[in-house]
């Protein structure tokens, strides 16, 4: 099918700006506008998404569903969709850990194509790119890989293995996210004893070292509310593994004293220290 149908589950900040790649190939994305926020109405309606007034509805019209929602959620949306009977190509991009991605493509195993999905990087808007890793059928992911092909969100298939993508996903979100809980920590230990500046005049001298970019502790204070359930779903996939989970745990319980700065983008690195040490 040269055009399909495309809906997406649900269109927040990567969601949407995913769902607007997919567009430039796509006979249209749905999106069901049933629960959802004001501002995911607002996204939606910016990049030219089609409403619809019920998930299946969605599911019926659509030749490709594509997952992108809170981990927490994933498994009970998938439950929703597999209970529709949907029969087109399921694209699981959650930061889930893989052995529930594992248990999604169970629940579809008499419906739906699954396909393993882990988007790394920031919303392809504003000149930036992602790239969606993939995993799964070869039929599926060459589907998505031309969805995609020309947008800013870059495709890279890792095998046909369901687990692949969303290990890879969690593997990267590991490092990058607590690095930034542990500059969080830094800065403000050494804040309270009045070395702050003195810290980052130490750690610029490293042009590979995050302690010399203090700014982004706000940025991580705002995002904190995704990140921290990532990080958990993280830490899960070590203790599958048999790597201890400890650091993980920890970093998402951080995240947490943030998470009601969501996505306050007026944040200062003043305000998200103070915010850090209010438990």
């Amino acid at each position: 099918m040269d055009q399909p149908t495309v809906g997406i589950l649900h269109p927040g900040s990567m969601g949407a700006a995913v769902a607007a790649c997919a567009a430039t190939s796509a006979a249209e994305v749905l999106w069901c506008e049933t629960g959802r926020s004001t501002a995911s109405v607002e996204r939606a309606a910016q990049f030219g998404l089609t409403s619809v007034a019920a998930l299946a509805e969605l599911l019926d019209r659509s030749d490709i569903v594509i997952s992108l929602c809170p981990p927490a959620a994933a498994e009970d949306l998938a439950r929703d969709v597999a209970g529709h009977r949907f029969a087109g190509v399921y694209v699981e991009a959650n930061a889930i850990n893989p052995t529930r991605v594992k248990r999604i493509a169970v629940l579809h195993e008499h419906g739906a194509t699954v396909v393993d999905g882990g988007v790394v990087g920031s919303p392809p808007v504003g000149g930036k790119t992602s790239t969606l890793y993939l995993s799964g059928p070869a039929d599926a992911t060459e589907r998505i890989e031309a969805l995609f092909a020309g947008t800013a969100v870059r495709t890279a298939v890792l095998g046909t293995e369901i687990g692949k993508a969303s290990a890879l996903k969690l593997a990267y979100a590991s490092f990058q996210k607590t690095s930034r809980v542990l500059v969080a920590l830094a800065v403000g230990m050494a804040r309270e004893h009045g070395v702050d500046q003195e810290l980052i005049e130490v750690a610029s001298k490293r042009t590979d070292s995050y302690l010399s970019e203090p700014q982004y502790v706000a940025k991580t204070a705002a995002r904190a509310w995704r990140w921290g359930p990532e990080l958990k779903e993280a830490a899960d996939a070590l203790a599958a593994a048999g790597l201890p989970p400890e650091m993980l745990r920890a970093a998402a319980s951080t995240l947490a004293r943030w998470n009601d700065a969501k996505d306050d983008s007026s944040l200062t690195l003043t305000d998200a220290l103070d915010r850090l040490a209010q438990p």
